[in-house]
């Protein structure tokens, strides 16, 4: 080795002993007759000190050090007369003997510190030297001790890591796959892999009755703050179990990493119905770090000569307690919000409730004081309470009510991304209908079972047919998502019928793996988490990026290798793919 410490780990406790450190230089302080030097690698930061006693040729070496030089150093640690508490190396420097100058360094585009100067597009062109600042060095060390505690615990349960292909077949359901050319058989696509769904559900059939894998998945879809274009999931199955036994050792493994990663203790997993998490939050995967549920209003305000909410389907509001003082200019904004076209409400109806006990809507010229008094008591309103209401069709307002909780959840303080709470979404719906193809579509994948007892309900009536589905939602994100699948093939066809497949369709697609079930299909289920998220949430982020070394940009672009690129000519041909020439 060419260092006998780290940058992080020399104490008092090393007092007059000769080490030597390899770093980049982080700053250097020249106060004319002593030089400070702040040498760093990823496990800290060392103070480098030459003065006066330095002969003269090593404290000219130390002065020529610009920022970012990777250096050898050896010296003797002494102990610091202006200690530092705020690092662990905060009592020691080095007095320096030797000094090397491994690489000399192009000064930075951006400062490489915990607060940079560099803007998100720069920093992503120079990953690799964002990588150097403490911030997105620890979020990866985070992501590294979550995925070791994650293999701990479930190797303590007999789960095997198996890895699956990446080279697979496409698919029509879910999102858009991406796609690789095959060279030796020409015209034949690969697609990467969304998930190993079909590859999981035949290690099951295969006796591997605990399987999981931390992988790599693709979805060629529009990206946001929580997608990227190559994500990462842990993906586990199981055989011989219940929707229970999932949902306990899951949870067990989510708590298991707030506790040795986060020393967080968490207690059991509330459970919501998708039903009532719908009816309440307006979302499948609500937060609930906050109240602020959802009051229907429709047997209390119709019937008064308001057309808005006469003619609406639903009406609802939420109880934003304690903003009875929110000025009109304000309330005047937040409607301005709502009505942005990626929320689309139309307007917003509100009512005061005053700290003097008097109630005032905008709304007065319909209804009376005892009709508002009425309103209050929905809302379980107190003095200084403001209610805010909107109408329209029940999906649409549901949706914009729940930005709106949203936004007022974090106006109020009331997201406070150190306070965690989890919760099992269940019983989803099986299929969802899709106006633009007019035909259902699994609400999660194909393989999902129904419940038992909803089975007759796929040929009257579809739509109500409920999954054995979950999620895992933490903070308002889903987590982690899974069901009971589909072992029989008869069921099995039945749900490719309901979903529009033919059955040469459905051979085609999925014979494979309909045609395992017949060889001894044991019940099976199983979850898989975004371990992305998982780490943005630990890491107390928004975004998934900074908790992945080499992520793409909103457009699918890595800016660093400038990815994705066009391919020679030589390469299109010996892939059989014709290029299209545009004439203008």
């Amino acid at each position: 080795m060419l260092r006998t410490h780290t940058c992080g780990e020399l104490t008092i406790n090393n007092l007059g002993e000769t080490i030597t450190l390899c770093g980049w230089v982080q700053k250097s302080r020249d106060l004319g007759g002593t030089t400070f030097i702040d040498v760093r690698d990823r496990y800290g930061l060392t103070q480098l000190v030459l003065n006066t006693e330095t002969n003269a040729d090593l404290r000219e070496a130390g002065r020529q050090l610009g920022r970012e030089f990777v250096i050898k150093v050896t010296g003797k640690v002494l102990e610091r007369s202006n200690k530092n508490l705020k690092i662990p190396t905060g009592e020691i420097e080095i007095a320096v003997i030797e000094l090397e100058v491994l690489n000399a360094a192009k000064i930075p585009p951006f400062l490489i510190e915990d607060e940079t100067d560099g803007g998100e597009e720069l920093r992503a062109k120079y990953r690799y030297l964002d990588l150097r600042r403490n911030p997105i060095r620890n979020n990866l060390v985070l992501r590294h001790k979550m995925a070791q505690e994650i293999r701990k615990y479930l190797d303590r349960l007999d789960f095997i890591e198996v890895e699956t292909p990446v080279l697979i077949k496409s698919t029509p359901e879910g999102a858009r796959d991406f796609v690789v050319p095959s060279r030796m058989n020409p015209g034949e696509f690969y697609a990467l892999p969304q998930s190993p769904q079909t590859f999981k559900q035949l290690l099951m059939v295969s006796g591997f009755d605990r399987y999981f894998q931390i992988v790599k998945c693709f979805r060629d879809e529009d990206l946001r703050a929580d997608r990227q274009p190559e994500f990462t999931q842990i993906d586990c199955e199981m055989a011989f179990i219940t929707q229970e036994d999932i949902l306990n050792i899951f949870e067990g493994m989510t708590r298991h990493l707030f506790s040795t990663v986060k020393g967080i203790e968490l207690s059991e997993f509330p459970r919501m119905k998708y039903a009532d998490a719908m009816r309440l939050y307006g979302s499948d995967k609500p937060d609930t770090r906050f109240e602020m549920k959802f009051v229907e209003l429709n047997d209390v305000v119709k019937g008064k000569g308001f057309s808005i909410f006469d003619n609406a389907e639903l009406i609802i509001g939420i109880n934003a307690k304690g903003t009875a003082s929110y000025t009109r200019k304000q309330i005047d904004e937040l409607t301005e919000w709502l009505k942005r076209p990626q929320i689309g409400a139309t307007g917003l109806i509100y009512c005061r409730y005053n700290t003097d006990g008097n109630l005032k809507s905008s709304v007065d010229k319909f209804y009376n004081e005892d009709e508002l008094t009425n309103w209050a008591a929905a809302f379980e309103a107190e003095p200084g309470d403001l209610m805010l209401i909107l109408a329209g069709e029940t999906d649409k307002v549901r949706k914009q009510m729940n930005e709106l909780r949203l936004e007022m959840g974090t106006r109020l303080g009331l997201r406070d991304k150190n306070n965690f709470s989890p919760l099992w979404v269940l019983d989803f719906p099986l299929l969802e209908w899709d106006e633009e193809t007019t035909r259902y579509h699994a609400m999660h994948h194909p393989f999902t079972s129904p419940k038992p007892e909803d089975i007759p309900l796929l040929d009257t009536d579809p739509g109500n047919v409920r999954a054995n589905a979950y999620d895992l939602v933490i903070n308002g994100t889903e987590i982690g998502g899974g069901s009971i699948r589909i072992h029989d093939r008869a069921l099995q066809s039945l749900m490719f019928k309901h979903l529009g497949f033919s059955q040469e369709e459905a051979q085609k697609q999925f014979g494979f793996l309909m045609d395992a079930f017949e060889y001894g299909a044991p019940p099976h289920g199983g979850i898989a988490f975004g371990f992305d998220r998982l780490c943005s949430i630990f890491a107390g982020l928004d975004s998934i990026r900074d908790v992945i070394a080499f992520p793409k940009n909103n457009s699918g672009r890595d800016v660093m290798i400038d990815s994705p690129s066009a391919i020679a000519e030589a390469q299109m041909n010996e892939l059989k793919i014709k290029t299209t020439v545009s004439v203008s």
